[in-house]
């Protein structure tokens, strides 16, 4: 592929990537409750998330979305009701002030394995995500030549991307409770629930294009 090529996708995704969607809403929240080390777990989560969602493009499986009412219908209720959960979770919670304080490292939510599979879970069971790179990466494809080292590379390109918002989201969340008293932690995760139940009722309400 091309430099111009690539430059031209790197662009694009990052404009994407850092609209404020499920997973840099996630490294927002983990990185004010967890820190931004610790937030890394769900970054990680999230670009794994990039190359199963692209590999799955590049095998075909956004195209059965596309086609497929049933398949569609499964993966957006799946996706739905897991941010819905995890909406609800963070307007249940007591603060992330409290939670830094009182939570033991390693303890319950707060677990590296918690914190990658919410990012990692988040990313693979969002229907947008396959549809979405079923229509943005053939743009960037030349069908002349051999198509899985191009998609290698544009996954590489985008994951890189997607780690770098995530990883600044993180930092500004980390940095941004420190500066707030327990209240204002307790709104940032009202915020941060209140738009994951947005996103959850939208994906709701999403519709497969049809022809």
């Amino acid at each position: 592929m091309n430099e111009m090529t690539i430059l031209a996708f790197a662009l694009v995704a990052f404009i994407g990537i850092a609209t404020p969607g499920p997973t840099v809403l996630l490294a927002l929240t983990n990185g004010s409750r967890h820190g931004a080390r610790r937030a890394g777990y769900g970054m990680i989560g999230a670009v794994l998330s990039d190359f199963v969602l692209i590999g799955a493009v590049a095998l075909g499986l956004g195209a059965l979305l596309a086609a497929s009412e049933f398949w569609f219908t499964v993966v957006k209720w799946l996706g739905a009701a897991y941010l819905a959960f995890l909406g609800i979770a963070l307007l249940r919670s007591r603060g992330t002030l409290d939670i830094a304080s009182q939570e033991p490292h390693g303890a319950g939510a707060g677990t590296p394995r918690s914190i990658f599979l919410k990012s990692f879970l988040v990313a693979v069971t969002n229907p947008k995500g396959y549809l979405f790179f079923s229509a943005f990466l053939p743009q960037f494809i030349d069908p002349t030549l051999p198509q899985a080292k191009q998609y290698i590379a544009l996954a590489l390109v985008f994951a890189s991307i997607d780690f770098m918002v995530m990883f600044g989201y993180a930092v500004l969340g980390s940095q941004a409770v420190r500066f707030l008293k327990r209240s204002g932690a307790i709104w940032l995760d009202r915020v941060c629930g209140g738009a994951l139940l947005a996103l959850a009722g939208s994906l709701a309400f999403y519709r497969r294009a049809t022809s």
